[in-house]
């Protein structure tokens, strides 16, 4: 299952960079919508409790758990902390 997962966002990434800008907006159109579901799917498991922590991150049943989420936080900074913005200037807006 990894292995196919990560083919698929392999093509999909090297047919964005490479095919020509109409095939390019196509496969946008047709696969984009399917990723970002499958990137909230996966932040839904994750969705922080009143406290601001995320209950599949805990490690052992008594522990809490970490804040941020990995999974928030990694989706955060590779989707809104450019190569530009330090994560630091990015948090002090």
């Amino acid at each position: 299952m990894e292995a196919s997962l990560q083919g698929y966002l392999t093509e999909v990434s090297h047919r964005a960079e490479v095919d020509g800008d109409a095939a390019a907006t196509r496969l946008a159109r047709a696969e984009l919508p399917r990723i970002v579901a499958a990137l909230r799917a996966l932040l839904a498991e994750h969705s922080p409790d009143e406290n601001g922590r995320c209950p599949s991150c805990r490690t052992r049943l008594f522990t809490r758990a970490p804040a941020p989420c990995r999974a928030y936080l990694t989706a955060h900074l590779c989707l809104l902390v450019t190569e530009d913005t330090s994560y630091k200037e990015h948090l002090a807006r």
